[in-house]
């Protein structure tokens, strides 16, 4: 690598190293092989980035290349001597001639041995983020759960789902997602939660809705009735001459908070008919003069 790994960053020699790690970071996602598919100049860039960065990120090689000693690809800079001082006044000089000659020479073999070393590619960068979509049943969702995302590769990976995670919520689950290269730190796992509808409950906030249907005479009469939750079937109080769209509360069977509390469940009445209307309830009905006089609908044409 020829040119200056600063010009390659665009930073300045008196940028700190925090500076170079921003630069290097907003450089590798630009130019990553991943973002790039089938870019063989964006990879010969990511390349020439990411081995900039392996120097400069590195104290000692920086100071050491600051100061001259290594060159930009982190080889000893050659530092060639020959002994011109051949012993004996009018010989001819040859620079193997002398035991000091045939060390010149194995010297020299050395440092072109580390040349090519120092000259191949190293590349240093964290490993990319990944990101799934994971279905989660509700009651999963509300009450926590472990689920499994499959993976391109075949294999399987273990979700801890929170108690309370809410549709969309990302999950980030640090060092799961790619391997770094040349030493450099997993990416992490984005997991999207997709939370499933319920037949029964929907969610708004920490609360739980439910549409409670009650026979006639319990809605007239009042009943204990049996009520589902999202930990369980409770018991719930249904009061005399409860109506359709009275919404009830369960105090603390809504959804767990972060600090331990619950939201609430609110219970909405819905007063069924029987699908046959049986002949007594009908003929009482029938003779029923208040029921006649009663009108639902007073005031909604003015």
């Amino acid at each position: 690598m020829d040119k200056d790994p600063y010009e390659i960053l665009s930073v300045q020699r008196s940028d700190s190293a925090e500076d170079i790690q921003k630069a290097y970071r907003r450089l590798a996602k630009k130019l990553h092989p991943d973002l790039n598919p089938g870019s063989a100049e964006a990879e010969e860039e990511f390349k020439k980035v990411a081995s900039a960065y392996d120097l400069l990120s590195d104290p000692e090689k920086r100071a050491r290349f600051d100061r001259g000693e290594i060159d930009a690809s982190g080889a000893e800079r050659p530092q060639y001597q020959f002994y011109r001082d051949y012993a004996g006044a009018g010989a001819e000089y040859h620079p193997y001639a002398t035991d000091s000659g045939y060390a010149d020479m194995m010297d020299s073999d050395e440092i072109l041995s580390n040349l090519f070393r120092g000259a191949r590619t190293r590349v240093h960068a964290d490993g990319r983020d990944v990101q799934y979509k994971l279905p989660v049943e509700f009651l999963a969702a509300v009450n926590g759960a472990t689920s499994r995302v499959k993976l391109p590769d075949g294999s399987a990976l273990d979700v801890i789902v929170p108690a309370g995670t809410r549709d969309g919520q990302i999950l980030h689950l640090r060092g799961k997602g790619e391997p770094g290269l040349g030493g450099g730190k997993p990416g992490d796992a984005l997991v999207e939660i997709d939370v499933k509808p319920h037949r029964f409950f929907t969610r708004e906030g920490d609360d739980i809705h439910l549409a409670l249907p009650v026979s006639l005479s319990e809605a007239i009469l009042g009943a204990d009735v049996r009520v589902p939750s999202t930990t369980g079937v409770v018991s719930m109080r249904v009061p005399k001459g409860v109506n359709t769209g009275r919404v009830l509360r369960l105090k603390g069977k809504g959804v767990v908070r972060p600090d331990g509390s619950r939201g609430d469940q609110y219970v909405n009445i819905n007063v069924v008919l029987p699908d046959k209307i049986d002949p007594e309830l009908e003929a009482f009905v029938t003779n029923w003069a208040a029921g006649k006089a009663e009108d639902p609908r007073s005031g909604m044409e003015g």
